[in-house]
């Protein structure tokens, strides 16, 4: 068993605090080029960039601090609808979230049990959600 004097206490005290100040950002950061690849399972049902146009479901270019089930002319499902009547915005928290699960998602966001979601797919691996999650924020709407 390792032992601990007061000099490995400070290091072990000033990795905690890293960790606490800067160092949960640094592990939660996505890789861009890394989500562009994971972004292919998504687009057989969205398309992003330039031109996009809503498919199975919306585009998302410009996803990333977007009021959710705004996108004009496409037609949205009544819990998703409701979430963002209700305010939902999709922040890089609340996509990790919906990603992971998005039936679950909406019935918790809603605090409703029958809530549905037209997406079945979920993206189960963190590091997946956040590699796309960043691709995504590189692909921004056209002013």
């Amino acid at each position: 068993m390792p032992k601990f004097n007061s000099k490995s206490a400070l290091a072990i005290s000033a990795v905690l605090a890293a960790q606490l100040i800067g160092g949960a950002a640094i592990a939660a950061e996505g890789d861009a080029v890394k989500g562009e690849k994971v972004f292919k399972k998504c687009s057989s049902c969205h398309m992003v960039g330039e031109g996009a146009k809503n498919k199975v479901g919306p585009y998302l270019t410009g996803i990333v601090g977007r009021a959710a089930g705004s996108i004009e002319k496409f037609k949205y499902g009544k819990s998703l609808a409701a979430a963002g009547e209700a305010g939902l915005v999709w922040t890089e928290e609340e996509l990790m979230e919906y990603l992971l699960d998005p039936r679950k998602y909406l019935r918790a966001k809603l605090d409703d049990k029958k809530a549905k979601s037209k997406m079945a797919f979920k993206l189960k691996k963190e590091q997946d959600r956040l590699d796309v999650i960043a691709y995504l924020k590189t692909i921004e709407a056209a002013e």
